[in-house]
């Protein structure tokens, strides 16, 4: 299947215009309509470069795909939208009112929390209101907490706009004033402490310690182990906020393909990729095209792979040399997800929710050993609260998620998903309380799926299963990710959540924005298309 825009000008469509450039003679080919790649092929598009996306499955979105079950529609991926200034630029590139083609509301309340101790907060999206309901519920001056969210902002500001929003493996990045105004306050970006000590220091409460050390599995990493540079997080949701799409989390994609094809984007859809095709122009190979898996050739100036980094070099460059120390490194965490359309109401469950292990460190030591422990941490996100469509009247789309540690051989993944399916349900009906648990849930449960890393391994061609590609649990993980280029192979660049900034949403959509800014500085100017047959 291969769409493209209909306008009978290839140089404009839908009010917008491409604009000169040194890729305007180039050929550019990306691996992947995930939301990296989608981003990517928008803004090499826009950069009037002839842009051609190869997915091995049959809809674009990646990670944000779509499960039914019956009468009930789940995201499969990820279930919070933070950001989404990242995805409302890249229809303002193109000359579009985002909200023509995608909308969205901010949440009052990002989360509610729940301890076996009776303990219930409400996270408040506003920095003020959640620091008055700590204090009312915790005991904790509302002052403590907006120094802690401040805190977060201000590390963002040093670090974050600097190193999430640019390559760190070149030099141009480490010769702006931001970043020597960083090295001026390193003081202040916890690298010697980690994130539990930061809020063990700055909060002290248990209950809220725990709250804010769960921001580490925002990025798959262990709080205990995780630099205290990563309280930042919490600035993305009490600070910059959390949103809800309109038609839930899988409308992100859908509304990104229709900008891509609206801009001229070409999609081969249920196209896998079997090889990446090089040739050495000099001392080292140079990427040149794809060969498809029917044996099918098409030729490329550049190629972009939004594919895992790990099983591009291990698949699709099986003689080309890899950065074996990089992608060695540590894996981040997997998730174990129960999708369970449930036939009844639920009224003390908000959108987003949180049922808390009672052992928090318990819980990292055995995802650290590879297993799952005997009380997880109970995720449960039901989309059907803003989109009503989700669910049949009266029922709920309930998606359950605990962490859980990358596959390894030794891993039973059926035992452990039975025996964790029936303590998960155990404790939801315990923790529930008097408005519905112990009498209901078990049997309201009408429709299931379920997710165990080895599927998502499977489904996403995550390696080893691992959400958010390489672990934050040192304070060098962000320069030891993979780089938006291969060193090894001109003409070859990355993005996606395997890949540096790393993985989640906002960081996938800023890989494809310092891919394209790191392939301009590379390549500044156009190559034509390598003297080869193209049989696409």
């Amino acid at each position: 299947m291969s769409t493209c825009c209909a306008s009978a000008d290839s140089s404009r469509c839908a009010g917008w215009m491409l604009k000169p450039s040194t890729y305007a003679a180039s050929r550019i080919g990306i691996i992947g309509a995930g939301i990296a790649g989608l981003a990517a092929a928008i803004r090499l598009r826009l950069e009037g470069a002839h842009v051609e996306v190869f997915e091995a499955g049959a809809t674009a979105g990646g990670k944000l795909g779509e499960l039914v079950l019956g009468e009930y529609r789940f995201g499969i991926g990820p279930s919070l939208l933070t950001m989404p200034e990242y995805i409302d630029e890249l229809f303002e590139l193109a000359g579009e009112v985002p909200s023509d083609h995608f909308r969205y509301r901010r949440l009052d309340t990002v989360c509610r929390y729940v301890w076996e101790d009776g303990t219930r907060l409400d996270a408040r999206a506003d920095p003020k209101a959640f620091a008055k309901e700590v204090e009312r519920v915790l005991g904790v001056p509302a002052q403590r907490v907006l120094r802690t969210l401040a805190h977060g902002e201000e590390k963002y500001h040093l670090t974050g706009r600097t190193f999430l929003e640019k390559s760190l493996h070149t030099p141009k990045t480490w010769l702006t004033p931001e970043v020597g105004h960083a090295l001026t306050r390193l003081h202040r970006l916890d690298l010697t402490r980690t994130l539990h000590d930061v809020h063990q220091r700055d909060l002290g409460e248990p209950h809220l310690v725990q709250l804010f050390d769960r921001f580490a599995t925002y990025n798959g990493s262990n709080p205990y182990r995780a630099p205290g540079l990563l309280s930042m997080i919490a600035h993305f949701e009490h600070g910059a906020g959390a949103f809800v799409p309109e038609g839930g989390m899988p409308a992100i994609g859908r509304a990104l393909y229709g900008l891509a094809e609206r801009v001229g984007v070409i999609f081969h859809f249920e196209t896998p990729v079997a090889e990446i095709l090089t040739r050495h122009d000099s001392h080292r190979p140079r990427a040149v095209g794809l060969r498809l898996a029917d044996d099918r050739q098409v030729m490329f100036d550049r190629v972009v792979s939004n594919m895992d980094v790990f099983f591009t070099h291990d698949r699709l460059l099986p003689d080309a040399p890899a950065p074996t120390q990089v992608l060695a490194r540590e894996k981040s965490t997997s998730a174990l997800i129960f999708y369970w359309g449930v036939n009844k109401s639920f009224p003390e469950l908000d959108v987003h929710n949180i049922f808390f292990s009672d052992d928090y460190p318990g819980e990292f030591a055995a995802l650290e050993a590879g297993t799952l422990c005997d009380d997880p941490t109970v995720y449960v996100s039901i989309s059907a609260r803003y989109d009503p469509s989700a669910a049949p009247e009266g029922g709920e789309n309930w998606f359950v998620m605990i962490n859980a540690p990358f596959t390894t051989p030794e891993q039973n993944w059926p035992t452990l998903i039975e025996r964790t399916r029936e303590r998960v349900i155990r404790k939801l009906e315990r923790m529930l309380g008097n408005g519905g648990g112990k009498a209901g849930l078990r049997e309201a449960i009408v429709e299931e799926c379920v997710y165990d890393p080895t599927t998502i391994e499977a489904r996403t061609l995550s390696h080893l299963g691992a959400l958010y590609g390489t672990s934050s649990n040192d304070r060098m993980a962000a320069f030891m990710r993979h780089p938006n280029y291969s060193r090894h192979v001109d003409g070859l660049y990355f993005c996606g959540g395997s890949v540096h900034p790393g993985g989640g949403l906002p960081l996938c959509l800023l890989s494809a924005k310092i891919m394209t800014d790191v392939m301009a500085q590379r390549e500044p100017l156009s190559k034509p298309a390598p003297d080869l047959k193209d049989d696409v």
